[in-house]
């Protein structure tokens, strides 16, 4: 994980990810963290960053204003509590953001939820389960999958083998049932 101060150094190095996954702080990592092992495992690079609403706005802003222009296609926020991230990133960029309200003591992600998906016409946020940063990293590869060029077409096709193990996964469990 690195923080938005050393992003200026890694401009040129992050042109090739395609994710990138913030959160307000580091102890929102251990659920945020699900959404770079779903990428990894689809072959999608991803950088994580923290970069606080609340402690670091200025920070935010630039991060946020500048996401495109270092090559991120799709951006993966999460937060707890007031979960005022990944709103504030979806109003300061065109790329699409994916929220996901992280389970904190008080309210069990509820205030987190609410706030992520209660936003305004015009500043969308895909939002994922209370928790449910492997569906945000899922989300993303699928938005990268959409289009024609032999990258998306490529990225299809492990989705379509993802989805295949999961099923055969499901079909054990039933199997299992039977014996």
């Amino acid at each position: 994980m690195t923080t938005s101060t050393q992003q200026t150094d890694e401009a040129a190095a992050s042109a090739s990810v395609p994710v990138g996954i913030v959160m307000g702080s580091d102890s929102d990592w251990p659920t945020m963290r699900a959404a770079a092992e779903a990428l990894t495992e689809l072959g999608i690079a991803s950088t994580a960053e923290v970069v606080s609403a609340h402690r670091m706005p200025e920070d935010m802003v630039e991060w946020a204003r500048t996401a495109a222009e270092r090559g991120l296609r799709v951006i993966i926020a999460g937060a707890g509590g007031a979960a005022h991230l990944p709103g504030m990133i979806a109003s300061m960029t065109s790329l699409p953001v994916i929220g996901v309200p992280v389970p904190l003591k008080h309210l069990d992600g509820m205030d987190s939820l609410l706030s992520i998906v209660q936003m305004p016409g015009g500043v969308p946020v895909a939002t994922v389960s209370i928790g449910g940063a492997k569906n945000a990293g899922l989300l993303a590869a699928r938005i990268l999958a959409a289009g024609t060029d032999a990258e998306a077409v490529a990225l299809r096709g492990r989705l379509d083998d993802y989805r295949a193990a999961l099923r055969q996964v499901a079909l054990d469990k039933g199997a299992a049932l039977g014996q």
